[in-house]
């Protein structure tokens, strides 16, 4: 029995290591480095988009950086004015360049998230230049929509070319207007809000022609395959998180979808609101239609270009009327309390895998304790103690049987050398040592087996939280997700498991004992290249642990 207990604690602490490993790198291998994000402001792009599907039933490409629309648009003339540069949008969280031409935002610099720690440069989520394309679209399509036309997207004009949100100031409004060679006059406003990153997209259709107008509202995520540039480069396995793209509904609030399945399997779902993004480490970029407006969810390919975006059912307005519509554009980091009141599962981008629950029980808990003492790292050892006093009651009956193992360890000696050959009258004798100093030798394994969902939950937690992103603890640790480079954690780690394993029984059989001597060596090397934050949870729980064992012994 003791053999097989000890066998059992083996598997799982291996086990343990093999889903450490598949964690981290599930979804996607590491790929090619991408180029140096390039800070200068890119060039206005004038002619169409190379990338872009054409319009069904149209003889030849009419734009296409547009989706295809289900029946054949007649391509309105439209008076082509000359470009003009880029359009800045500037508030406490955002830099925004937003092109006149179709009035997409092809850059988005977040103000309060460092490209590197401790380095002023904000993080570049949205860019399009020689390096790197991934932007946010929008716009109307359809029978009349201007963004279908034989002169390609509509150039807008704006009052200014510098937008900023002033000191007390609620919101920032930025018109954008257009009039085609009919007299539709289009006004798409971005209205950005003081410390939030939903940027509501607005479009009125003020139809002044002699005819009733008709059309579709898009919104879509356009990206290349460059490689997540939010993605850990430190040691010799990066930190491989999912990035592709995602969708969602009421009645499918998360779905991933993953980039080479934007044509093979492409998402085509009618719905009503909803919503569809594309997630990375740390960060997401999402459309949220109006949750009242019957959609469609779709996602294609496009010369190499990765595309998701929604389409709205037609829209009608009669000669000399208007129509407003509006969708909500978020380019910003994965913060499930400002996520979850846009759409229904869009904080599930927030991916804690198949321990969801206990992983997001554990962000409450640690969110709760960093509230009270504001620092992440002090709330992960406050974290830890919690729930070893969660585990109390049943980690010490473990080690009160675990240490009477160790004492009759002499005993069940004698009875092995006593009987000898006959393994069957010494396991009778061994089940009655058992049954007489009421041992279970199994129970040993009950803190490892407590211990791997939980360690497995957290691992996602401090993975996946982008609160923890960049956060200082003390000394040399000054980003909680990154692994450490002096390996001093790990080493630490590794001692405490080791006085750990000697408070335990050792195993009677000289080659398990030789294995269970190598797992602290084994999870040291393993532990090198985990963020700090997780170290520091397995350190404070193992010298937390060897207490317990230390006086129940």
């Amino acid at each position: 029995m003791q053999r097989w207990s000890r066998i059992l604690i083996l598997a799982a602490m291996l086990v343990t290591a093999y889903l450490l490993i598949l964690a981290w790198n599930k979804d996607h291998p590491a790929s090619s480095a991408v180029s140096a994000t390039a800070v200068s402001t890119p060039a206005v792009t004038t002619a169409l988009s190379s990338d872009l599907p054409p319009t069904h039933g149209a003889a030849t490409p009419i734009n296409r950086d547009v989706p295809p629309v289900s029946a054949a648009s007649t391509p309105v003339a439209a008076a082509v004015a000359p470009d003009q540069g880029l359009i800045e949008v500037q508030t406490d969280v955002y830099r925004l360049l937003i092109n006149p031409r179709g009035g997409d935002v092809v850059r988005s610099e977040l103000l309060q998230h460092d490209a590197i720690k401790q380095q002023p440069t904000p993080f570049v989520l949205l860019e399009q230049d020689a390096s790197r394309t991934y932007v946010a679209q929008s716009g109307l399509i359809g029978t009349h929509g201007p963004d279908q036309t034989v002169a390609g997207r509509p150039l807008y004009q704006a009052t200014k070319s510098q937008y900023v949100l002033a000191a007390g100031q609620k919101t920032l409004v930025v018109p954008l207007v257009y009039t085609d060679a009919s007299g539709v006059q289009y006004i798409k406003t971005y209205t950005l809000t003081a410390g939030a990153y939903p940027i509501h997209v607005g479009y009125r259709v003020i139809n002044r022609s002699a005819q009733a107008w008709q059309g579709q509202l898009f919104g879509q995520l356009k990206r290349d395959n460059t490689e997540d540039p939010s993605k850990s480069h430190q040691g010799f396995m990066a930190m491989a998180t999912y990035l592709g793209g995602a969708w969602g509904t009421t009645t499918e609030p998360y779905n991933k979808i993953d980039f080479d399945e934007f044509q093979t399997e492409a998402l085509k779902q009618t719905t009503q609101g909803g919503w569809v993004g594309i997630v990375q480490h740390y960060f997401v970029s999402a459309w949220i239609p109006d949750s009242k407006s019957q959609v469609t969810l779709e996602s294609r390919d496009a010369d190499g270009m990765h595309v998701i975006g929604f389409r709205s059912a037609n829209l009608n307005v009669p000669a000399g009327q208007q129509l407003d519509v509006s969708a909500t554009l978020y380019s910003g980091p994965k913060v499930q309390a400002e996520l979850e009141g846009l759409a229904t599962g869009l904080n599930k981008t927030v991916d804690y895998g198949i321990l969801w629950p206990i992983a997001q029980v554990l962000f409450i808990g640690l969110s709760f304790i960093h509230g009270l003492i504001g620092n992440w790292g002090w709330s992960i050892i406050l974290l830890t103690v919690v729930v070893k006093l969660i585990l109390f009651p049943l980690s010490a009956k473990s080690y009160r049987s675990m240490a009477k193992m160790k004492v009759i360890a002499p005993e069940m000696q004698r009875m092995k050398e006593e009987f000898g050959e006959d393994r069957m009258r010494f396991s009778q004798e061994m089940m009655a040592l058992y049954r007489r100093e009421q041992v279970n030798p199994l129970s040993g394994c009950l803190p490892l087996l407590l211990q791997m969902p939980i360690f497995l939950a957290l691992y996602w937690v401090l993975m996946e939280s982008v609160e923890l992103r960049h956060a200082p603890w003390m000394f040399w640790i000054q980003d909680l997700s990154a692994m450490d480079q002096w390996f001093v954690l790990p080493l630490i780690m590794g001692a405490t498991m080791y006085v750990q394993q000697m408070l335990n029984p050792q195993p009677a059989d000289p080659m398990q004992a030789k294995m269970m001597r190598m797992l602290p060596i084994i999870f040291t090397v393993l532990l090198l290249f985990f963020p700090y934050g997780l170290v520091l949870y397995w350190i404070i729980n193992n010298l937390l642990t060897i207490a317990q064992q230390w006086t129940i012994n």
